[in-house]
């Protein structure tokens, strides 16, 4: 008869044997790597986009806006103020407003008659025209653009015009500066250097004061030095209707005598109602 058996002892240590070696194989065995993740990548294009570094913009300052901005519409060199900005003075309250109550003024300060002086003359001395005949005292120079009243003593336009006034006045310059504003024999012969020999018999005369020898002088061509418009305002400003009745009917003769002028007129009329 055999001898007992230890079969319980020899399972338990066959089993503690598989452990150990289940073990030494875990620790030996190399770690498993981790799980692919699939990225998406962008199909593969030809066309290279730049990239954009975006940079601080370094303004530079702009002379004429800053220039136009401070500079006021009148200003005194020492002399006397001048207008620098025509248009701004105009919509200013340093403007006078027309005289309305001189019939002559009250009619040249209709905004018709500006809009036809700009047809012939630049816009700023069409305003200064307008401005000195639909004021009574009130004067701009066309010339030097001095802001002034009729009676002012004016100082001279000169290097030392500062410091020397002339404390009389001559009579041709009164009325020179009633006629075109003009201010001194300086801008006078500054408008009117187009036509040299004409200076002498056109200051301070009107249109009915001046020779025909002069008016043909005045309707010539000129030196052609270029005035930018002075020297035709030099001769609208003479003529009592600025020479807008020439200008808007051209057909008619103002200087033939009243019935002449009137036969004008009705034959003028018949002939812009036929076209």
């Amino acid at each position: 008869m055999p001898g007992p058996c230890n079969s319980k002892k020899k399972k338990k240590a066959i089993a503690k044997k598989n452990k150990k070696s289940t073990s030494i194989i875990q620790a030996t065995a190399p770690p498993e790597p981790p799980p692919l993740v699939h990225e998406l990548e962008p199909p593969p294009s030809d066309v290279v986009f730049p990239v954009h570094v975006p940079q601080h913009k370094i303004f530079a300052p702009h002379v004429q806006e800053l220039h136009e901005e401070v500079l006021p519409i009148i200003h005194d060199p020492g002399n006397g103020p001048r207008v620098r900005d025509v248009r701004g003075f105009l919509a200013s309250f340093f403007a006078q407003p027309p005289s309305l109550e001189d019939p002559l003024c009250a009619e040249f300060s209709q905004e018709e008659v500006l809009q036809m002086l700009c047809t012939t003359l630049s816009e700023e001395t069409a305003m200064v025209l307008w401005y000195n005949k639909s004021r009574a005292t009130s004067r701009i120079c066309p010339s030097c653009r001095r802001l002034y009243r009729l009676g002012d003593i004016l100082p001279d336009l000169t290097d030392d015009g500062e410091h020397h006034i002339n404390e009389t006045r001559s009579p041709l310059l009164a009325r020179e500066q009633e006629i075109s504003g003009l201010c001194s024999p300086v801008c006078f012969i500054v408008a009117s250097f187009e036509y040299p020999s004409a200076i002498k018999t056109t200051w301070g005369r009107t249109a009915d004061e001046i020779d025909d020898f002069t008016w043909d002088l005045l309707n010539g061509p000129g030196d052609g030095q270029g005035d930018k418009g002075l020297s035709l305002l030099l001769k609208m400003a003479r003529l009592p209707d600025l020479g807008l009745g020439q200008l808007c009917l051209p057909d008619i003769d103002f200087d033939a005598e009243p019935e002449d002028r009137i036969y004008c007129r009705q034959n003028y009329e018949r002939d812009k109602l036929s076209y």
